[in-house]
């Protein structure tokens, strides 16, 4: 099975590239980027990002194709944390 290769845009104008079924907290190291984490099992949502408008847990989910080949990240502001 071919495996899409992704480019990711992060919020600080960098782009990684990645394949589907990484971990999106090495690619956002790799970015120079730390994703807040929480409790690290998608309950508690401190983790979530935005990936082309649609807010994810990066705990629980990894990097897919999203019938795009770049894939947008903003961060999510939570008032609560």
């Amino acid at each position: 099975m071919n495996k899409n290769n992704l480019k990711i845009h992060w919020p600080n104008n960098l782009i990684t590239s990645a394949e589907e079924g990484e971990d999106w907290f090495s690619k956002a190291e790799i970015a120079k980027l730390n994703i807040p984490t929480g409790c690290l099992i998608g309950k508690c949502g401190a983790c979530e990002i935005d990936v082309n408008g649609e807010t994810i847990r990066p705990c629980v989910k990894k990097i897919e194709y999203q019938n795009n080949l770049n894939l947008n990240i903003e961060f999510t502001t939570d008032p609560f944390w």
